[in-house]
């Protein structure tokens, strides 16, 4: 049976706020899912025993109890079977391959440090090539929404662990797209961070100047929270990178490049074709501005990943393993890596030089758009079309793809509309390295739009994200009622300051609030009451690094500031109020509920 709740961080952190749930709890749950679902689908290669993570869960909720700031909070993931985990067996589905490695990958340790629990290691395209799922000893993941079909890869086990509910996120790896194929194939959140942002340290490598790990989640907020957890700066690993992700400061409207309609390519399948207008359609809705561009450099670009001499990097990460064990490797993964020994060094170099030329020609096209939009995949194939062309429609899967790392970029993969047929058809949003945050909050406010439901579950998208809503020293929780709302004019002044969004919260019912005359944009202020008369008033809490929060300050117009506010749970948060002297000729909204709920009556 599957597990009777949502496991993404909002419905878990509201569960464990609450005290309907708690980790140990979930722990059991979980394992009692996977156990339920048989070998239907073949997600994991490993699990860890039930009583290590039940150990691990007790610990996590003591660290909470004691006061420890834990953004992940019992939440259970899951990791790609080429990332290391120490004391757990490492295969990169390669049976002949495994070792036990001594230490936990820099990313992973991060997740744990967080709170996060790790249930296992998941099934993948040996050696992480391949964007189908069914190069694996271990047996080929199916989709969840039909058993006929490829779930891609080559992470599949992380995105159908995922989609089918038994974890919270789960890490792939994303050289060519393997972090957002198999996101499409399963309605699922699939980001492809800026390269070097996370850690490849304790990961066996395909390319290791290309490789990412990449992030499977339900919903774009969740995915950004694991992101924010496993983002850092790792000094022993070469490919690291010092710079920080950009602030995410999200323009109500923007311009979205596509490709032109003569250049977009979906193999002939209708049903594909027909979903990504429809995605563009909700696009256009949440504030897009759709702009044709030149895909040509970009397609250009993705085909030297495959048929340049960048192969040749995967031979050299595991040359000497197929040297001695050749007859051990997947015979597709054998065919692909070995076309390797027909490069040579010029070879390298040549490439190289088209590859810069390429990226100025994609250079040109970028002055024309904020974001890049594309169907992640052109189509989706059957297990049986992929047995009969496994080369061939794997390439044709990675047209939209090959080109992002190459050209270092940043790319989320959100579940878009549904094709005729009932199977998922993503699209990705694709933007300039450092611009993650960004992403997904864009791809956020396009999921939400799509109405769709989590994964293969029966679970809405949640409103917003819950993380640990306890304040730090380096951070200060204050509650928002107006403009500065997410998606609200003003938000950007949180966003670029790094901000995050914590939870929806309601005041206690202490308050009156009004809709202030001639302020621009539009201004609510919040008034406690002195009558008896108060109402509760929805709100959101945000988390402002410490050192940020003075300059914001500095930004509120009169007669607006900052105070103590009371919220429904009793707990005292700095937030914004306004003087009474403001509200004497203002329009009392406060039967409205919130902000929001009087901005909608009014149009």
């Amino acid at each position: 049976m599957p597990i009777p709740y949502s496991l993404d961080l909002t419905s878990l952190g509201h569960a464990y706020a609450s005290g309907r749930l708690r980790p140990t709890q979930v722990v059991r749950d979980v394992f009692a899912a996977i156990e339920a679902a048989g070998d239907i689908n073949p997600i994991w290669i490993y699990l860890v025993p039930q009583k290590v993570v039940l150990a691990q869960a007790e610990q996590v909720e003591r660290r909470r109890t004691e006061g420890a700031a834990l953004p992940l909070y019992g939440v259970p993931f899951a990791v790609k079977d080429n990332i290391d985990v120490a004391g757990h067996p490492t295969t990169a589905a390669c049976p002949a391959f495994a070792y036990v490695p001594a230490a936990t990958a820099h990313v992973v340790k991060h997740l744990q440090d967080a709170g996060a629990l790790l249930i296992g290691k998941t099934n993948l395209d040996q050696f992480a090539t391949g964007l189908v799922g069914t190069r694996s000893p271990y047996g080929a993941c199916v989709n969840p929404f039909d058993h006929r079909y490829i779930a891609g890869g080559s992470s599949s086990g992380s995105a159908v662990a995922v989609a089918t509910g038994c974890v919270s996120f789960a890490l792939g790896t994303d050289t060519a797209g393997s972090g957002r194929v198999p996101a499409a194939f399963n309605n699922i959140v699939g980001l492809k961070p800026t390269r070097g942002l996370l850690s490849v340290a304790g990961v066996v490598p395909a390319c290791r100047s290309l490789d990412c790990v990449s992030i499977f989640a339900l919903t774009c907020d969740d995915a950004r929270a694991v992101f924010e957890v496993a983002c850092g700066y790792d000094s022993a690993e070469p490919y690291s990178r010092r710079t920080q992700p950009l602030p995410a400061h999200v323009p109500q409207h923007f311009r979205c490049g596509v490709p032109r309609a003569s250049q977009l390519e979906f193999f002939g399948d209708r049903a594909a074709e027909e979903a990504f207008g429809r995605a563009l359609a909700t696009l256009a809705a949440v504030g897009a501005e759709i702009v044709e561009i030149d895909h040509t450099p970009f397609a250009e670009t993705a085909k030297l990943l495959y048929d340049g001499p960048w192969i040749a990097e995967r031979y050299a990460a595991i040359k000497d393993f197929l040297q001695g064990h050749g007859d051990d490797v997947h015979p597709v993964t054998r065919e692909i890596i070995g076309a390797a020994r027909k490069y040579s060094a010029a070879d390298a170099f040549e490439a190289q030089y088209r590859l810069q030329a390429l990226k100025k020609r994609c250079d040109a096209e970028w002055e024309k758009m904020n974001v890049l939009a594309v169907p992640t995949t052109g189509t989706i194939y059957s297990l049986e079309e992929i047995a009969s062309a496994p080369v061939k429609r794997n390439a044709n899967l990675g047209h939209y793809t090959n080109f992002v790392n190459l050209l270092d970029l940043a790319a989320i993969a959100v579940p878009g509309a549904f094709r005729g047929d009932g199977l998922p058809a993503g699209i990705t949003l694709i933007a300039s390295a450092l611009s993650d945050r960004l992403l997904c909050e864009l791809g956020g406010r396009f999921h939400r739009a799509s109405g769709l439901k989590l994964g293969a579950t029966a679970f809405d998208i949640p409103a917003t994200i819950q993380l640990a809503d306890t304040p730090t020293d380096n951070s200060v929780l204050f509650a928002v009622v107006g403009a500065h709302l997410s998606g609200l004019p003003l938000n950007h002044q949180l966003t670029t300051r790094g901000a995050r969004l914590v939870r929806p919260a309601t005041t206690a019912a202490a308050y009156r609030l009004y809709a202030l005359p001639g302020t621009e944009p539009a201004k609510p202020g919040l008034v406690r009451s002195e009558n008896g008369n108060g109402a509760a008033i929805a709100v959101e809490l945000w988390s402002l690094p410490a050192g940020q929060f003075g300059a914001f300050v500095a930004e509120i117009p009169p007669p607006l500031g900052i105070g103590t506010v009371v919220l429904d749970d009793g707990r005292e948060v700095k937030g914004f109020v306004c003087e009474h002297y403001a509200v004497k000729d203002a329009h009392d909204i406060s039967t409205y509920g919130g902000w929001r709920n009087y901005l909608a009556a009014q149009q």
